[in-house]
């Protein structure tokens, strides 16, 4: 059975939703790895959860990035090794440049907390494999930056690469104006690295684990990722 690690970052505050849907829901060996930690060992899927680390100084995940074991992350995801950011994890991820891209605030400049549609776009990566492309997921999001950003070429490489691998659409999976909230450019919620091990997203699929909570949408994506660590 694959073992999950979730990193604790002074500030994170999805930690134990990420335990808890891991442990509890999932069935799955999980540990909690705190951010001065270099030994990996054991650890098969890396979870950077959400929350503030470090009080969101200067910027999402520009200190929390230097933390000693984001040296270990990187190293980690440059063997091959599958690694989840879920809001401040996407940050994280994109200022240690293990995924291209940045984020600013939302286009309104207000943090929003709500439930949002999310559309797959592609089962070409170990997070979607058993995901349906157009398939459309209840999932929460919590943030004020996840206005995701990149250049004109960069864009193009993610659409070229099959990169991008949820948008923000309607409960019909159309991507309306009104659906893009937070400004996202080409409604991007998720996207993953070249080697396709990573992925950054903004939505909660570990708040969306049971229906008693609004939504259990967030397991079929755990599902995915169980299903690739199985036939690794």
């Amino acid at each position: 059975m694959a073992t999950f690690g979730v990193i604790v970052f002074p500030g994170s505050n999805c930690d134990h939703d990420a335990y808890h849907a891991m442990k509890h829901i999932m069935n799955s060996n999980v540990k909690f790895l705190w951010h001065k930690d270099t030994d990996l060992s054991g650890i098969d899927f890396l979870i950077v959860p959400g929350g503030f680390s470090y009080g969101d100084y200067l910027r999402s995940g520009a200190i929390a990035r230097f933390s000693p074991i984001m040296q270990e992350v990187v190293k980690f995801a440059e063997k091959g090794g599958p690694v989840l950011g879920i809001c401040n994890g996407f940050q994280i991820l994109l200022e240690a440049g293990l995924i291209p891209g940045a984020m600013m605030h939302n286009q309104d400049l207000r943090f929003v907390c709500k439930n949002v549609f999310i559309r797959c776009e592609t089962t070409d990566s170990l997070f979607t494999n058993t995901l349906t492309k157009g398939q459309v997921f209840d999932i929460p999001v919590s943030h004020g930056e996840g206005n995701y950003h990149i250049n004109e070429s960069g864009l193009k490489s993610l659409q070229d690469k099959d990169q991008i691998l949820f948008r923000y659409s309607d409960a019909d999976g159309n991507l309306t104006e009104e659906s893009n909230f937070n400004g996202s450019i080409d409604h991007i919620a998720g996207i993953t690295n070249d080697g396709r091990n990573v992925l950054g997203m903004m939505p909660h699929p570990e708040r969306a684990m049971e229906k008693l909570l609004g939504s259990d949408d967030g397991k079929i994506i755990f599902d995915s990722i169980l299903n690739s660590l199985s036939v690794a």
